[in-house]
């Protein structure tokens, strides 16, 4: 047995807090701040905060909500969206984020993971990879909040994060995004079979055996989940929690 992190992962647009299926459609689901703080109260390993229109946009990132955001959170908080430069990363860390989520800059430039990790070090960078399936059943790489294919293979990518620097790589499944049928597995498992840094998961969590098998079967050493945590019941009603177990 092993602990892994289970990570809520929080999508911010403007300034409402929104829930996405295959990183389309969002949908308003609360407000953000008050959202980490409830996360804060049931003692989440961690939080991942995602803005969706910078991401996809490039648009400057919402400093003033993300210090709102911080001050409820009472555990390690990670974000990404938009971040393309080093003085953006100063301002996040001085506001109290403890990680920040690289992904389409670092497929321009792995220039920028290799001068946050040696400023800020390895441990504050965490290098996102989103993943989706083309025509032929075969993964392939995206950025850009899903809307732009990348050509480089997904392995040797993970590979560049890490040898620039990466303290933690974070790979998202854009198909199973909302979906809440389960992680697909089968893209990790040569990933995590020769990377030696921490590896988390998003995509799919619909429940707490879903988290379990991962965690078990993937080797994964934390698991990323956003609808699970925040609707209940096939109606999808808006309900914030978290396991308070989980058997591995």
């Amino acid at each position: 047995m092993h602990h892994a992190r289970v990570i809520p992962c929080l999508l911010i647009q403007g300034n409402g807090l929104v829930k996405t299926k295959k990183f389309k459609d969002p949908v308003y689901i609360g407000d953000p701040v008050n959202t980490v703080k409830i996360f804060s109260d049931k003692e989440a390993d961690e939080i991942i905060v995602l803005d969706i229109d910078s991401s996809k946009n490039g648009s400057e990132i919402n400093y003033q909500l993300i210090e709102e955001m911080a001050g409820e959170a009472f555990m390690p908080m990670a974000y990404g969206g938009g971040v393309r430069t080093l003085s953006q990363i100063k301002q996040l860390i001085r506001l109290g984020i403890e990680k920040i989520v690289i992904n389409t800059a670092a497929v321009k430039s792995i220039n920028i993971i290799r001068e946050a990790a040696d400023i800020f070090g390895s441990q504050a960078v965490v290098g996102a990879v989103d993943i989706k399936k083309n025509l032929f059943g075969c993964y392939k790489l995206c950025v850009k909040s899903a809307s732009v294919d990348v050509k480089c293979s997904i392995d040797d990518h993970v590979d560049d994060l890490v040898a620039a620097g990466a303290g933690e790589i974070f790979i998202n499944n854009v198909d199973r995004d909302g979906m809440m049928v389960g992680y697909d597995l089968k893209p990790i498992l040569s990933i995590t079979s020769k990377v030696n840094v921490p590896i988390v998961i998003g995509g799919g969590a619909g429940s707490v055996d879903d988290l379990s098998y991962a965690i078990r079967e993937g080797k994964v050493t934390g698991v990323v989940a956003g609808s699970m945590f925040v609707f209940h019941g096939r109606h999808r009603a808006v309900l914030i929690n978290y396991p308070t177990d989980i058997v591995i």
